[in-house]
């Protein structure tokens, strides 16, 4: 007799709390905050994902956005490096005495108030520096492209973007062959 009344007990006592539970959940009016041009502006820490042959590369970066234009202040020069010069101990040696490479992305944005994003279309600059090799300094032009458009979204305020390195060129000789170096940039969080 005991056991029952306790028993009783306790399905009454789960049915309330799942009732409870569920009635908390009917009030939810989630209102999304429109998303403006201007709310692009910021600094970011991204993941960037590189691919070059099928080979993947991931790093933490950071990066800035205003007036229309993203600038990494240390550009990742690795997979760049690494495709002019085949030794790896010579492209190492190389990365270290580059140094911090900047490059600016230009961007033109476009609100679309029925999904809450930004649109970004991508003007990508070629990227310039000069790098020594076996004492002789070359000059290097990375020429970008973005195929696709990224994205600021305003649900979770991240932007979301990706372009390529097409073809690079040392001391006014493009490289051959040349696979090209796809960047990703599949989530970034504002700081």
């Amino acid at each position: 007799m005991k056991k029952k009344t306790v028993l009783n007990f306790l399905i009454i006592a789960a049915i309330t709390i799942l009732g409870f539970s569920l009635t908390s959940c009917m009030n939810d009016n989630y209102e999304p905050i429109p998303v403006k041009l201007n709310d692009i502006n910021g600094k970011y820490r991204a993941r960037l994902v590189t691919s070059q042959e099928g080979m993947f590369n991931e790093k933490i970066i950071d990066f800035t956005a205003k007036d229309s234009v993203i600038t990494f202040g240390n550009f990742p020069m690795k997979e760049i490096v690494r495709s002019i010069v085949n030794d790896p101990v010579k492209a190492d040696t190389v990365l270290a005495h580059l140094g911090k490479i900047e490059y600016q992305l230009n961007f033109k944005p476009k609100v679309n108030p029925e999904q809450n994003v930004v649109e970004l279309t991508f003007e990508p600059k070629i990227l310039s520096f000069q790098m020594t090799l076996d004492g002789v300094t070359k000059d290097v032009s990375v020429m970008m492209a973005a195929k696709q458009k990224g994205f600021f979204v305003g649900y979770d305020w991240s932007m979301r973007f990706a372009w390529e390195a097409e073809k690079i060129t040392v001391g006014g000789v493009d490289l051959a062959p040349y696979q090209s170096i796809k960047y990703e940039i599949p989530i970034s969080i504002k700081n």
